[in-house]
């Protein structure tokens, strides 16, 4: 079974030289050559969905154990491994950084037709594909910005998603994994696992299940109609700046109001501190155009109204924040990433380190490195970098 996974890394800058890339390649292949044959395709991609392992797997083909460069250069190196073999191996790998993301659909559509998958099966991946990336930038509003997308899938069925995004600000980066047998609802809890060097004090997360009632009123919202939704936004429009200075004025030294402001006793609901309580709802034509698309549309569920075209981050949060302020439907506000440690961390929090866990990771992967065809010393190079990783835990939060 697939455990959610944390771990820490900070965002890099540079490029990965060429004869350290090339040999990733070469020692990618011959790692996935023993671990498909050892466990099958579909086992594979499972395990690329889960975060310490497929961190485990980037530090053995040379790459330090808390870099950011590691999803991207290991993404790109085991793609690059198995090109013109894909059907050998039974694994197609979608997608990438920047650009190439963006071509994901396009990659898993003209292999879907080279591998003969019925066109329902196809299709249904390319929609994988693209909400998994819609969830974690429209409903996991944590401040990290997606550039990198990663599309695992077998013949078998099973799929597995590593995205990245970057806080510039903050300087690190956050990865999150999805796998298949994994995902009962697109939008509520999908993930395997978020590796993020930070856990952070709020974060609206409309796909935790905390959120669900969220989720309900903002699809009821779009049955009600354009003009009686607008009535609401023009509400939240009207005191948004009042809010913000109230917010100011009551918020005390723990980041919580000091005493509950109520916003005009609509549906006598009392108004809580909201991350978005300094959102600017001052007029905008675009989410105006959006709400209007929707509140025609009227989606039949909370995924649907995700999936439709140009709906993004800030239409969610309107909604949220209508839902909550006036229909008391509050979101969760926790990070997703702390309910996602798979092996604890080294002052025991949330629990102390899963060392059995942990270790069966580097006994399997040791494994399929002793299986390999590679020359004594270069096995001997990727046991040492493996063996490394048990200091590694250390870093893990």
């Amino acid at each position: 079974m697939i455990q959610r996974g944390i771990a820490s890394f900070g965002l890099d800058s540079g490029h990965c030289p060429p004869w350290l890339f090339e040999r990733m390649v070469k020692l990618g292949r011959e790692m996935m050559y023993v671990l498909v044959a050892e466990y099958g395709p579909d086992e594979f991609i499972k395990r690329i969905a889960d975060p310490a392992w497929f961190q485990s797997l980037g530090t053995v083909l040379a790459f330090d154990w808390n870099a950011s460069g590691l999803t991207t250069i290991l993404t790109a190196a085991l793609k690059e491994a198995i090109r013109g073999h894909e059907a050998d191996f039974g694994i197609v790998i979608a997608g990438g950084k920047g650009k190439t993301s963006r071509k994901t659909p396009d990659e898993i559509m003209a292999w879907g037709e080279r591998l003969a998958l019925p066109v329902a099966q196809t299709n249904k991946l390319v929609y994988n594909s693209k909400m998994s990336a819609k969830v974690d930038s429209a409903l996991v509003q944590d401040g990290f910005q997606l550039y990198h997308h990663a599309f695992f899938f077998s013949r078998g069925g099973a799929w597995a998603v590593v995205q990245q995004g970057m806080n510039a600000d903050r300087g690190t980066a956050r990865r999150y994994h999805w796998y298949s047998e994994n995902v009962n609802d697109l939008v509520s809890e999908p993930h395997s696992g978020i590796s993020s060097p930070v856990t952070l004090k709020t974060v609206l997360d409309l796909s935790a299940a905390k959120s669900d009632k969220t989720r309900e009123i903002s699809t009821e919202l779009t049955h009600a109609g354009y003009a009686t939704l607008m009535k609401d936004i023009t509400l939240l429009r009207k005191y948004s700046s009042r809010l913000s200075q109230m917010a100011k004025i009551q918020i005390g030294g723990d980041g919580r109001p000091s005493q509950q402001l109520t916003l005009l006793n609509l549906e006598t609901r009392e108004f809580k501190y909201h991350p978005v309580v300094h959102e600017d709802f001052a007029k905008s034509k675009y989410l105006e155009k959006i709400l209007a698309k929707v509140t025609d549309e009227r989606p039949g569920s909370y995924e649907k109204l995700l999936a439709t075209e140009g709906v993004g981050a800030k239409t969610m949060r309107a909604l949220a924040l209508v839902g909550e302020v006036i229909y008391g439907a509050s979101p969760s506000y926790e990070d997703p990433a702390r309910y996602s440690f798979a092996h604890g961390g080294k002052d025991a929090t949330p629990y102390p380190v899963d060392r059995k866990t942990y270790d069966e990771t580097i006994m399997m992967l040791g494994k399929a490195v002793r299986k390999t065809r590679l020359p004594l010393a270069d096995k001997q190079k990727a046991l040492d970098r493996l063996s490394n990783t048990r200091t590694a835990r250390g870093d893990m939060l």
